[in-house]
């Protein structure tokens, strides 16, 4: 798989390879001697002081941010920490034959399902002790994303951003827009665009992830935020007539979106939003990097994906949450947990925000005062949020996402009369790959 777009504000944050073959690669990897290997070795003596930990953050800014709480820490409780970095790509490609052998105390992972895979086969350790301490820092959508299927909670989330609908405030001013909070008013703002000579939809799905993002935003407001789950992780049928009627309304407004979406990268279709050639555009946060003009940014603004489903309302926000897991069997369980409890910890996310601002606080409790609109903004949109979603790739199989949902939302784009066709073949192949371990 290919890397795909980044997603933070910044070029230099996290990126979107976190949508690469952490789980789905293990078949490939098997239980072999893995690369990625911890700092000691499995005949080293626990160190007291000192906690190790496997981080995918290699990137530069992230990577200063993470030392720098790492270093208050250790100033705060005098237990050092010993970074294990590795290339992004690789720790995801390699996590689970490293979480089977000797990893290291506490390493860095995602929100959500790929947390809940690893905690089902014992590969990490239950925190609940931790959360006894850092509970009252976060809402309780942020703590429903933390626990495992066992309802034990296994993640400490740190940041996180939102998806939503991004606009530039002057075009609807010039023309006279409203921010639609129905799918009626959406359909109508986007005939509304159409004839004011403007793409209603910017849209690039070249590398196969941004419709991803479409299809969750029409799925949890059409069937709510339990469905997803349960498509997510394949316990309901994509031959659902559920399902059937989130690719219809898609089908309502595909005629809206930017014509060959197939061959436009997203920050090709951003470029449109910049040069207002396009009214909107559904992506993360990420979308500002674009607007490199300060001018340009000052006039960005997003709305939440609009209610389909009044039952359902926009109580879902899809918002993508990285943060920190405890290892099967840590060497310095104690000084692990300390850790662990520093990073759920205000302190430590202003720390981290403070070195890169492409991020909002996963805590509600963190200061929010030097944060940009935008940032209020989506801090705010997850802060009141009544569930969380991670994202397709994340709230279910790497493997799945990458080699079925990807080509099947393309072949939809390219012909959304085929969609029976499709739904059916997607059934057939997730049923395989749900088979498997």
């Amino acid at each position: 798989m290919h890397d795909l777009s980044p997603s933070g504000l910044s070029l230099t944050a996290p990126s979107r390879r976190t949508l690469l073959r952490g789980i789905g690669g293990a078949a490939l990897l098997g239980a072999g001697i893995p690369l990625l290997s911890a700092c000691g070795g499995s005949g080293t003596a626990a160190d007291p002081k000192t906690v190790s930990l496997g981080s995918n953050s290699s990137d530069a800014v992230p990577k200063k941010a993470f030392a720098e709480i790492y270093a208050a820490f250790t100033k705060k409780s005098g237990i050092k920490v010993d970074v294990n970095t590795k290339d992004h790509n690789t720790f995801q490609e390699q996590i689970n034959s490293y979480l089977q052998g000797t990893p290291d105390d506490v390493f860095t992972w995602f929100a959500g399902y790929r947390m809940q895979f690893f905690a089902s086969k014992k590969l990490a350790t239950p925190i609940d002790d931790v959360w006894q301490k850092i509970g009252g820092n976060f809402p309780e959508a942020m703590k429903k994303l933390s626990k495992g299927e066992d309802g034990k909670y296994y993640f400490v989330p740190l940041y996180t951003y939102p998806w939503a609908v991004f606009y530039r405030k002057s075009v609807f001013a010039q023309h006279g827009y409203k921010v639609p909070t129905t799918w009626d008013d959406f359909v109508a703002l986007c005939k509304r665009m159409q004839k004011d000579g403007l793409v209603p939809i910017a849209f690039g799905d070249k590398d196969a992830w941004p419709a991803m993002g479409t299809f969750d935003q029409i799925n949890f407001r059409t069937n709510g935020y339990d469905f997803h789950v349960e498509l997510m992780a394949g316990k309901a049928a994509w031959t659902d007539p559920k399902v059937r009627k989130v690719f219809d309304h898609w089908t309502e407004i595909l005629p809206y979106h930017q014509d060959g979406a197939v061959g436009r990268t997203w920050q090709d279709a951003a470029q449109t939003l910049v040069a207002k050639k396009a009214g909107m555009y559904l992506l993360g946060t990420f979308v500002g990097q674009q607007f490199t003009n300060k001018a340009d940014l000052d006039d960005l603004d997003f709305f939440a994906f609009p209610e389909i489903d009044p039952q359902f309302g926009q109580d879902t926000v899809e918002a993508p949450t990285d943060g920190f897991m405890l290892s099967k069997a840590p060497k310095n369980h104690d000084g692990a947990v300390k850790l662990l409890e520093y990073l759920g910890t205000p302190e430590a996310e202003q720390i981290y925000l403070k070195a890169d601002s492409s991020v909002v606080a996963a805590s509600t409790k963190a200061d929010t005062a030097s944060y940009t609109a935008l940032q209020k903004k989506s801090f705010e949109m997850i802060s009141s949020a009544k569930s969380l979603t991670q994202f397709m790739d994340r709230d279910s199989r790497p493997d799945f996402t990458s080699t079925v949902m990807q080509p099947a939302l393309q072949n939809f784009i390219r012909n959304p009369k085929n969609v029976d066709s499709i739904l059916s073949s997607i059934e057939r192949q997730k049923k395989t790959i749900f088979a498997s371990s």
